[in-house]
């Protein structure tokens, strides 16, 4: 159930569907051996500007996403980051609905396999909160929340959240 290695991955993104929605940052951290060894937090440039509501949620301004790489070269610099490893995310359909239809279209690819869902995870073993969003859990767990919705930020909530739900399933 509990991995000690990983890449734990967070897309901002201008919407909520790949459909009509862009990437426009990815962060990551990889952990080994329940240790981070290695981040990444990349801007990419989206097609059109960013709305407000997108910049209001995420503090990303249209200035920080201009010098921000194209598509293809970001998700080749995370696929390079991530190669081999398992991928982590809260709320995992989502991210990895992105990165699959964004490496299919760019680099003829597909995200791997079986992602570990911290959101699923809490799921089935936090059942004293009333719901299971990452800011709530990081409040139960008593983590900082201040900077949320910046991707690297993000993955690291998700990697402390993750931990405390271990302890917690294994009663420590």
């Amino acid at each position: 159930m509990f991995d000690d290695s990983y890449v734990i991955v967070d897309l901002e993104t201008t919407g909520l569907s790949p459909k009509n929605g862009e990437i426009i940052e990815i962060g990551a951290l990889k952990v080994v051996d329940n240790k981070v060894v290695d981040k990444m937090d990349i801007f990419v440039r989206p097609s059109r500007p960013l709305s407000y509501f997108t910049t209001n949620l995420t503090g990303i301004t249209n200035e920080m996403v201009a010098e921000g790489l194209d598509i293809k070269t970001a998700l080749n610099v995370f696929d390079k980051f991530s190669y081999g490893m398992r991928l982590m995310a809260h709320n995992a359909k989502f991210d990895m609905s992105f990165l699959d239809e964004y490496m299919q279209k760019h680099l003829g690819k597909r995200t791997p396999a079986n992602p570990m869902d911290t959101l699923l995870l809490a799921r089935s073993i936090v059942k004293d909160v009333p719901n299971h969003k990452l800011g709530t859990l990081a409040d139960r767990f008593g983590i900082d929340y201040t900077g949320a919705h910046r991707a690297l930020k993000d993955c690291e909530i998700t990697f402390d959240v993750y931990n405390n739900i271990k302890k917690m399933y294994y009663g420590e």
